[in-house]
């Protein structure tokens, strides 16, 4: 079924979803730069300088633990009340929580209380992105036209990029402004304290379009798709029931995606400064500028899918090619040249977007509708548990056993493999109907093993 949502009211919907999915991760990931650049010192200062950089990318993992929890509530709401309501309060909770962050005392003022409490509200955070992207990928995959469903989803992908090159540009900002002095005793808590505006003018933006027309027919198409097939009184554990190996598919779908991401945009950063010997400025500037580039690859490839005629191709493709590169990147990286350290970003990151930018699509034509929101952010969530959030910790922590980037690539290599046997046994449904539900596929029940 083709909605054909004119294309007005379709720019319209994707500005609205990237803007929202670009304040949502701007709040997340200041906290990976943080983490790289000044944490360590601020909340574990009784640690030696890898100590405290292992501790504070510690806490960054923290706030993925809680993500799945986040996409398990917001999979539940949004396959029965609509897509729009988890991703408002999201955003509410997110705001919230970066905000604390910035006012949050450091060690010297409170004690043991000040990394308590940099880990809850680590933790709201994640609670709050965990609940945010489902929604807002699949309001962009499930009424864009069928022709065009691969770009269109790989839009709201691009809010991630957007949000870490803010990040970033602040940060670069305030360290090219500020003394060492001032940047570490009160200039990092700024990009925190303006996520709450942020969020906050996000918010109002999402109610407002929300009374819009196209939001009001979307949501009447939905509501009259699920009544027609009978509305589960539980769409998780139906989702879990008889969709659990593509939520297993999905979630290995991601892990070579997710861990290269941050440790490109976060692990890079210490490990650039620290080994390396590059200042803060340069390297912040490669990441940001060769991360940028994504804006425009991401879209380029989720479209390309629409024209191979699958999602799963390029997929593939993508994963041989972040393997092969994990060892030459890391050769470019350790010259310390700037040129060649740039480079060596915008090569991964454009394999990175091979991937990225078709996920969403996959990821929604995985699963029938009835269960989409459930399915797909259970399998994302999970995934960003062990391969994003772990991914910084275990390159610092690799590096510091090791003394050597080999082992770091050896880790990407490793993610790759997952990558490429969950995506070699996804069933190919390009193009499917996406108001298809559960009860008209009528999937054989596939009753997960015991134990």
């Amino acid at each position: 079924m083709d909605q054909h949502v004119p294309p007005k009211k379709m720019g319209r919907l994707a500005a609205a979803a990237v803007f929202a999915t670009t304040l949502e991760w701007f709040d997340f990931l200041i906290y990976a730069t943080a983490a790289a650049l000044v944490l360590g010192h601020q909340f574990f200062p009784a640690a030696s300088p890898v100590a405290g950089t292992l501790a504070a990318f510690a806490t960054f993992a923290v706030g993925f633990v809680a993500r799945p929890l986040g996409g398990i509530i917001a999979g539940h709401v949004g396959d029965r009340f609509g897509r729009k309501p988890p991703l408002v309060a999201a955003m509410l909770i997110m705001g919230l929580a970066t905000f604390a962050i910035g006012i949050l005392p450091g060690y010297a003022t409170i004690g043991v209380w000040a990394p308590i409490l940099l880990v809850t509200t680590r933790l709201i955070q994640g609670l709050g992105v965990g609940a945010q992207w489902g929604g807002a990928a699949l309001l962009l995959t499930e009424h864009a036209p069928v022709e065009r469903r691969g770009f269109y989803g790989s839009l709201v992908q691009t809010g991630a990029v957007f949000g870490a090159v803010a990040g970033n540009l602040f940060f670069l900002v305030l360290t090219s402004t500020l003394t060492d002095d001032q940047f570490t005793s009160w200039g990092w808590r700024v990009p925190f304290l303006s996520g709450l505006i942020l969020v906050l003018i996000g918010s109002y933006v999402q109610l407002k379009v929300e009374d819009t027309p196209v939001f009001r027919e979307l949501q009447r198409q939905s509501s009259e798709s699920k009544h027609s097939a009978g509305l589960r009184k539980a769409p998780l554990a139906e989702a879990v029931r008889r969709y659990w190996r593509q939520i297993l598919q999905a979630a290995g779908a991601f892990f070579v995606v997710n861990a290269t991401f941050y440790i490109l945009i976060s692990g890079m950063l210490d490990y650039a400064t620290t080994t390396v010997g590059m200042s803060r400025s340069s390297i912040l500037w490669c990441v940001m500028i060769a991360g940028l580039t994504e804006v425009a690859s991401m879209p380029f490839f989720g479209a390309l899918t629409d024209r191979m005629g699958s999602r799963k191709k390029l997929y593939l493709i993508g994963t041989v090619l972040m393997a092969v590169f994990a060892f030459p990147m890391f050769w470019l990286i350790d010259t310390g040249s700037v040129p060649l350290v740039f480079l060596a970003l915008l090569i991964a990151f454009t394999i990175h977007a091979t991937m990225y930018g078709p996920q969403a699509t996959l990821y929604a034509e995985m699963f029938p509708a009835d269960v989409r929101y459930s399915g797909a952010s259970l399998g994302y969530q999970f995934a960003s548990v062990f391969a994003g959030g772990l991914a910084p910790f275990i390159m610092a922590a690799l590096l510091a056993a090791t003394g050597s980037s080999w082992s770091v690539s050896l880790y990407i290599v490793g993610t790759a493999v997952i990558t490429f046997v969950a995506v070699a046994t996804i069933r190919e449904r390009f193009r499917r109907d996406l108001y298809e539900t559960s009860a008209q596929t009528a999937p054989p029940v596939e009753v997960a093993p015991a134990g």
